[in-house]
């Protein structure tokens, strides 16, 4: 048995295929977690699951979900009690980021409505479906359970070229402090993890690093050393894997009293 005691937990981690999301995969599956590999890219959320059984054993799945399509969610919760009988964990992660200027009067990167509505739809709707979904199994089941809302230190900082991207998460606040006062009578601990600046992944790619740095109006490799010496004060990125670690922890009973609240793991970044 491990210090977190999480053994033969069943959780959901949405956007599981790449990035944060995998290594949270990863994290969970390490400390004898059963886990569910949610995601949009079907073959990248079957090879993420059979990874798991390879490197840790255990009887990992997949399943395709789209967060913002309530059948799909729906299915994504039945597959999982199909399998497993229940729901201990679920990880709210599943998000996309387009950088975007309000105004761009050379018409490059200017916010769209059907850009406005995309990231909406994933960063803001997806967790409410899915947390609607996770929580009804667990208040049913009576055992309680833990929902981790992915959100990101911009949600509360603002961030230039990002301000859709930011509303979503400043709204992921709210709602894990509001879900917090109407779950925690049912024993079902809602919290969020913030992370800043961390290791390329597919929010953070070439593609991603092009369209911000535009909208900022410095180059690439200004915006990269921004990154590792301006803004953070332990002076690099944060590793996916100390982002899983953090959730590992909230999904523990030893973070049994932590709730409504949100673990901002970024470095010491902020506004200055």
């Amino acid at each position: 048995m491990s210090w977190l005691n999480l053994e033969g937990k069943v959780a959901i981690v949405t956007g599981g295929a790449c990035g944060i999301g995998r290594a949270v995969c990863s994290g969970l599956a390490e400390v004898g977690v059963t886990v569910v590999v949610a995601d949009v890219n079907a073959e990248g959320a079957r090879l993420a699951a059979e990874e798991l059984k390879d490197k840790f054993g255990g009887n990992h799945i997949s399943t395709t979900t789209d967060v913002t399509d309530k059948g799909s969610v729906d299915a994504m919760v039945t597959t999982t009690l199909d399998a497993f009988g229940k729901i201990d964990i679920l990880v709210n992660n599943a998000g996309i980021l387009i950088p975007r200027l309000l105004v761009d009067p050379a018409g490059k990167e200017e916010l769209t409505e059907q850009i406005w509505e995309r990231m909406v739809s994933i960063n803001q709707k997806g967790y409410f479906l899915c947390a609607q979904a996770a929580a009804r199994v667990m208040i049913e089941s009576g055992g309680g359970g833990v929902i981790i809302n992915m959100t990101s230190e911009s949600g509360l900082e603002g961030s230039q070229g990002q301000s859709v991207y930011a509303a979503t998460k400043g709204a992921i606040y709210s709602l894990t402090r509001s879900w917090a006062k109407e779950l925690g009578k049912q024993n079902i601990r809602v919290v969020g993890i913030a992370p800043g600046i961390v290791e390329v992944t597919a929010l953070r790619s070439d593609e991603y690093e092009c369209a911000l740095s535009y909208t900022r109006g410095i180059t690439v490799e200004q915006l990269r050393e921004k990154y590792e010496k301006a803004s953070i004060p332990l002076g690099r990125s944060g590793k996916l894997s100390e982002v899983a670690n953090t959730v590992c922890f909230l999904a523990s009973e030893r973070a049994g009293y932590i709730h409504g609240t949100v673990i901002n793991v970024s470095g010491g970044k902020s506004r200055a």
